[in-house]
């Protein structure tokens, strides 16, 4: 695995679709998803659950709120990628993003 995309997830509902579909529109194949739900109130829980459940290259962990520090944390701890990448759960990405940011840290031994 090259790169873990690490998306700490709370109450972010309404765009955590849309955020997750621009994790599987990129052109760049080797990355896995590690979602934290961290004590969402809403349904970005069962959100997390059924893209898990659709596509392998995701996975979640559900915990109890103690901020993104700790749920990223846990995430890292949890990764299998050489390469750490973060997005947060209202924002999307460019199709290109994951490539890009692989290309940059190869060249330049990140």
């Amino acid at each position: 695995m090259k790169i873990s995309v690490i998306i700490p997830v709370y109450n972010t509902e309404q765009y955590l679709a849309e955020c997750l579909d621009s994790v599987i529109a990129q052109d760049f194949g080797d990355w896995e998803c590690l979602l934290i739900n961290d004590g969402s109130r809403d349904g970005s829980g069962a959100i997390c659950d059924a893209y898990a459940q659709s596509d392998s290259r995701f996975r979640v962990w559900h915990k109890a709120n103690s901020g993104v520090s700790a749920a990223r944390n846990l995430g890292i701890e949890h990764a299998t990628g050489s390469y750490f990448a973060f997005i947060d759960s209202d924002d999307t990405v460019d199709t290109g993003y994951l490539s890009r940011l692989y290309m940059a840290m190869t060249d330049n031994n990140a």
